[in-house]
């Protein structure tokens, strides 16, 4: 009776889910704009981060020429993805001469061992960068400077690279759109009528138009690898407690947590070597320089989960997922080693174990809606807003409600489930073995339409809850031109084979889904 009745509850979900997306299209398909394609004189914005810096080094290539270059190109899709919070053109430009006038006079040792040197890169807003807006989306913060910078933006400067600009976020970071009342919404390239997720989302929609080379990340429920997915991008996810967060969101960055920072890339090869970096003295725990044979690797596929409270995953997510596991089955797998699926009763509740183990966090969500003024109330800031006088948005008022006066969920019956979850899959895994899972429900939903269906972050969100690693890998595209794609999921600190997976769907699968093309 019980599964008859979680089907039933799915085909519901389903044919609303129908609904909500009709009706939801009548007004978003009708303001749909298109992304001026990338003219030839920024082709070199189509290269690697990994392969501008060597074209720099080698002095085939100025610094500031790439980041000159780069900043037209924000320029021109900016006005239309509203991705860009604040920027610091001049500064990057003037980093970028000091870079050209170093290697013009001979690069010493230690400028040498610079992966990155002369490359520009930009970041999420609450992401501290000296001299940047630090607003986290709150209205409450517009007026707030950093005063200092974080430790990845310090290692990642140390590396070479030069920051151009910070990115636009949701406020606090945690919802599926990117947008607060501070900087307004940024849109999905490929279709601006829908959302390129969050938190990272306008790093995502920069990274899709060709407007950012190195593009820095967080992720505490999919905020790394949903806006990879919804804009046609690899994003990879570290094992949470390997990169440091110090500046990020009033972190100290010693503190335990499932965030973990990371990238968003039109490249697998990016990757590492980024991961390395933000890493620093951890990054030997990730195993990064493993040498990995794909036909080791066991494969195991999850194709959608039986939790009530997310929308059934649709038919062309589990049909790219079915390619992938043909693919693998065909070209790497042996008749001992054929991908199995996979599941746990863990995945029928993936949102609300990720509900308690962020009620885990350090973060008092109350205090940082006033920014450390006393402590807002949801039910208040519900009242507020039906009369127009709050500054918050709606879905941050909802979580917060959610917070105050929802039940809160059983300790030790999610303890207990969280940890039979872990010790099933990981055992399963080992250090040779991954999980295929969908990454989310749908393809990038329409603006707004993430409130009626809140939870269908779940699929990213129960990888953190997991603590493990997890690689966002696109797939092409649906019949609608949007992006589709899975994650690959390891067990803790064998992000190598997340990157090596990755790696090779990026060629069998034809990598980053783009939303504009090269001029010819």
């Amino acid at each position: 009776m019980g599964k008859k009745l979680n089907m039933f509850i799915l085909y519901v979900k389903l044919i609303m889910d129908l609904a909500i997306d009709f009706f939801y299209s009548l007004y978003w398909d009708k303001r749909k704009e298109a992304i001026p394609d990338l003219e030839q004189k920024h082709e070199i914005l189509t290269e690697s981060a990994t392969a501008l810096a060597k074209k720099i080094k080698n002095k085939e290539l100025k610094s500031e020429d790439l980041v000159r270059t780069l900043i037209e190109r924000i320029k021109q899709v900016n006005p239309i993805i509203n991705a860009i919070a604040a920027e610091r053109y001049e500064a990057a430009l003037n980093k970028a001469r000091e870079v050209d006038a170093l290697i013009a006079n001979g690069l010493d040792e230690d400028a040498q061992k610079k992966p990155f040197l002369g490359v520009p890169l930009t970041t999420k807003e609450s992401q501290a960068v000296k001299g940047l807006p630090l607003t986290m989306g709150l209205w409450s913060r517009r007026k707030e400077v950093a005063t200092e910078d974080s430790e990845a933006i310090v290692r990642l400067k140390n590396a070479g690279a030069i920051v151009v600009a910070a990115t636009n976020l949701p406020e606090l970071l945690v919802w599926q759109e990117t947008r607060n009342p501070v900087y307004g919404m940024t849109r999905n390239p490929h279709h601006t009528g829908r959302s390129p997720g969050g938190s990272s989302g306008a790093e995502a929609a920069l990274t899709a138009t060709y407007a950012t080379t190195i593009s820095l990340c967080s992720d505490i429920g999919g905020s790394t690898r949903m806006p990879a997915f919804y804009c046609g991008m690899f994003g990879h996810h570290p094992t949470p407690g390997t990169t440091n967060f110090r500046g990020v969101f009033f972190r100290k960055g010693d503190e335990e947590s499932m965030l973990a920072l990371g990238f968003i890339s039109k490249h697998t090869e990016d990757l590492i070597p980024l991961t390395k970096i933000i890493a620093g003295d951890k990054a030997q725990l990730l195993k990064l320089d493993r040498s990995v044979d794909m036909k080791d690797i066991k494969f195991y596929y999850l194709e959608s989960s039986k939790d009530v409270m997310v929308s059934s995953v649709r038919s062309e997510i589990k049909k790219a997922m079915q390619r992938v596991v043909s693919k693998i089955t065909e070209d790497v797998s042996s008749s001992s080693n054929v991908p199995q699926p996979y599941y746990h009763e863990g995945f029928n509740y993936m949102y609300i174990l990720w509900k308690y183990w962020m009620s885990k966090e350090p973060d008092n969500t109350a205090q940082l809606y006033t920014n450390n003024n006393g402590e807002a109330n949801g039910i208040i800031e519900l009242v507020k807003k039906l009369f127009g006088l709050s500054s918050h948005y709606i879905f941050s008022i909802f979580r917060l409600i959610e917070e105050q006066y929802l039940p809160k969920v059983n300790s030790a019956w999610a303890e207990k489930v969280t940890a039979d979850l872990k010790q099933d899959l990981f055992s399963k895994l080992g250090d040779n073995g991954v999980l295929l899972m969908p990454s989310a429900p749908q393809v990038a939903p329409y603006h707004y339409s993430s409130l009626l269906r809140p939870f269908n972050f779940s699929y990213f969100a129960i990888v953190n809850t997991l603590m493990c690693p997890a690689t966002q890998v696109p797939l092409g595209k649906n019949s609608e031109g949007l992006p589709l794609g899975i994650q690959v999921v390891a067990a803790p600190h064998n992000d190598a084979l997340c990157l090596t997976v990755a790696k090779y769907l990026e060629k069998q699968f034809g990598g980053a889904v783009m939303a504009c093309e090269l001029k010819k």
